[in-house]
């Protein structure tokens, strides 16, 4: 790890463009050139006890010790916290591994969630498993590398002056260099290589021959990753809001950061066609002026001296994940720019944006699987030049993006490659995907699909959500009850197998929805 001092004189210079960032040799002997397979152990059988919360009564949670280093199995061991909604009917089609996303998403209570939304004689057939990947939540050690890194309020995203750019890169310098100061010996462990095989080390400890999985968002990539790896452990699997398996991860970010400004674009235009509610105007560009007019705003004076341009980008962004937040945007929005009335923005803040303690252990661990994951620039003009392309054309997010992800730039741990997870020894795969989701751009579900011989793509036609089955359309929700019953796939045919229509858009109102299931983010943050 290079000294504090030595780094921010790098920070400075590489901001004026003459030095590169040269990443520290790694500690970790394994690479995924290496075999992948986990070593054959024998585990004590799993200690499941009553977890139960109200949402969720039958669930039951135990923990499991696997190998901080699948390559040495003897070695330090860390715990993954697990949870179980048991199968009640007389016979049974094993374990459903859930996975809500991330990376860094906690999936506890997926398994309660999964076992309600299905029909009651689907999931009654299943152990329905849900477990916090290496690093996150209930698993230990718990990453959360820099506490208060998003605390009100950040610079500003947009580099529109030197000084920016530097403050913005001492945060991720900073960020970078907590986590090597605290889990230097744990992060060259923190991959998606070693989450999948911590799955199939769940599989082994469970008695179980073959999983079946589900998984959103970057679910999607962990069940493409564990099917490259272990496709004679693979009984069923339903993948959901898909990741580019061909853009991991730095050119998935840069996909997103577009594909997040046409949805943030379809936002502006539904608050227009609901003008009388607003009174924003009838024009979706206007609407959008106004948008970055009020985000110029809050960057001289923050909301509420809580919410500047930073966390004004963070409140919204969540409304390009799921639009049962519009109203609440809305509201927010009109309030701010109509009667001057600040309180709104901040508690739609408060609300949908705003890190807490559980948000920053996601994060960190984020940072720590997708830094290790794959390559990423090392000398920052190279970031500059690309997000500046890109916020050209789309400047909702894109810079706020680019911070959120710019500790790789810094990251302490020698980079992976990411394998190929083409695939023609799996079963029929069932794909989910929206075509206007803007976590997961629907290339990359046309690219996985491909990889994935014989799988099977079901689109949400004109669906801009992100995470689409078990979310209230009935014709998805079809297709994965009949695939989890008895395997049943749409016939092949074509780039999608077969289409249902999204559901309709919300209507304007004052309550916040419930949701079931928080965010299965993907790579993007926020």
């Amino acid at each position: 790890m290079k000294k504090r001092a030595a780094v921010l004189c790098a920070v400075a210079a590489a901001v004026a463009g003459t030095v590169t960032a040269v990443p520290p040799a790694s500690s970790a002997p394994t690479d995924p050139g290496a075999p992948y397979a986990a070593h054959a152990r024998r585990h004590a059988p799993l200690a499941w006890k009553s977890c139960a919360i109200e949402d969720h009564p039958t669930l039951q949670c135990a923990s499991l010790k696997v190998p901080l280093d699948h390559q040495q199995p003897d070695g330090r061991q860390i715990t993954l916290a697990l949870s179980r909604v048991p199968h009640t009917a007389a016979d049974s089609q094993g374990p459903l591994l859930v996975n809500p996303g991330g990376p860094g998403g906690s999936g506890l209570t997926m398994a309660g969630f999964v076992a309600e939304a299905l029909p009651e004689e689907v999931a009654a057939q299943y152990d329905v498993i849900g477990f916090d990947p290496r690093g996150v939540g209930r698993s230990r050690p718990a990453l959360n590398c820099r506490p208060g890194h998003f605390s009100p309020v950040r610079p500003a995203s947009v580099p529109a002056t030197p000084e920016l750019e530097r403050a913005n890169l001492r945060r991720a310098e900073a960020f970078a260099r907590a986590c090597s100061t605290k889990y230097g010996d744990i992060l060259p462990f923190i991959d998606s290589v070693s989450a999948v095989q911590d799955m199939d080390a769940i599989r082994a400890a469970l008695g179980a021959d073959r999983i079946n999985f589900f998984g959103y968002s970057y679910g999607s990539y962990l069940g493409a990753l564990y099917g490259k790896l272990y496709p004679h452990r693979v009984r069923r699997m339903a993948l959901d809001s898909l990741v580019d398996p061909t853009g991991v991860w730095y050119a998935n970010n840069l996909r997103q950061d577009q594909a997040f400004d046409t949805r943030h674009k379809a936002l502006m235009a539904w608050i227009a066609r609901h003008d009388a509610t607003y009174g924003l105007g009838k024009d979706p560009r206007k609407v959008e002026a106004a948008w970055h007019a009020m985000r110029d705003a809050v960057a001289e004076k923050p909301a509420g001296g809580k919410v500047g341009a930073a966390e004004l980008e963070d409140t919204f962004i969540p409304g390009g994940y799921y639009n049962g937040y519009w109203p609440l945007l809305a509201k927010a929005f009109a309030a701010y720019v109509n009667d001057g009335d600040a309180e709104r923005l901040v508690a739609a803040y408060e609300d949908i944006g705003a890190v807490d303690a559980a948000g920053e252990n996601s994060y960190s661990v984020y940072a720590a699987v997708q830094c290790r994951d794959a390559q990423w620039p090392r000398d920052w003009r190279t970031w500059r030049a690309d997000n500046d392309r890109v916020h050209a054309k789309a400047p909702f997010s894109t810079w706020n993006n680019a911070w959120y992800n710019a500790p790789c730039a810094f990251w302490p741990t020698h980079h992976l490659t990411p394998p190929d997870v083409a695939n023609s020894g799996l079963p029929p795969v069932l794909l989910f995907q929206a075509t206007d989701d803007p976590a997961t751009p629907y290339d990359g579900a046309a690219h996985l699909h491909r990889k994935l011989l014989g799988s099977r793509l079901v689109v949400e036609r004109g669906g801009g959500n992100h995470g689409v089955a078990l979310r209230g359309n009935p014709c998805l929700d079809r297709h994965l009850a009949a695939y989890l019953t008895s395997g049943a796939v749409p016939a092949g045919g074509g780039e999608a197998d077969a289409v249902c229509e999204a559901t309709p858009e919300p209507e304007p109102r004052d309550a916040l929805p419930r949701r079931a299931l928080s965010h299965p983010w993907s790579t993007m943050g926020s």
